[in-house]
């Protein structure tokens, strides 16, 4: 049984390599990013507050995006573990989660990481925006999201590196290099 958070900047791979964990482990992917965007798409009250900030490159308030991780975490299907991707991206937001987790009586077993260099994750994230047609991702908008992980969620990596169940993975090079990189270090956290 896994419980994991990955975290990174956008465009450091974190959805690819999530969806390669989770087909490794058999535990479930949570992304708040997949659940805003199809909430945009489906023009539900939640995806319409949330494309407010989005378009801007802001992050969705604590509030909304804590009660929507509070539901899914309440579903018989993370059981047998879960990799959040997308969240916590703030200090709120991690006391939110260790509530949740307390509440169910389980912890996270680890935090991995994945860091690339800002000008590879805006030569990624526009390359993105052209085959997706994503509005999210012009490079104004994603410098600004490079600068708010950096003011906020390092804030998040910290506090899991002092709990020791961080482990900080190269997110650059070929996909399957960087899930050998990542699985690596599940392994060992598992056999620590």
């Amino acid at each position: 049984m896994t419980r994991m958070l990955i975290i990174g900047p956008p465009g450091s791979g974190k959805g690819t390599q999530a969806e390669r964990i989770t087909a490794d482990l058999g535990i479930v992917a949570i992304s708040t990013g997949d659940i805003f965007r199809a909430n945009v798409k489906g023009e539900t009250p939640l995806g319409l507050e949330a494309k407010k900030y989005i378009d801007k490159g802001d992050f969705v308030p604590d509030s909304v995006t804590n009660n929507m991780v509070r539901a899914r975490l309440a579903e018989s299907d993370v059981a047998d573990g879960f990799l959040l991707d997308g969240y916590p991206r703030t200090s709120p937001q991690v006391d939110e989660l260790d509530d949740i987790l307390a509440s169910a009586g389980v912890e996270l077993d680890i935090v991995v990481q994945l860091t690339a260099d800002d000008e590879e994750l805006v030569k990624r994230l526009l390359g993105r925006a052209l085959e997706t047609g994503r509005t999210d991702d012009t490079e104004e908008v994603i410098r600004h999201r490079l600068d708010l992980y950096r003011e906020q969620t390092e804030v998040v990596v910290a506090r899991y590196a002092e709990r020791g169940i961080l482990a900080k993975v190269d997110g650059l090079g070929e996909m399957d290099d960087v899930t050998a990189r990542v699985m690596d270090a599940i392994n060992k956290r598992k056999a620590a």
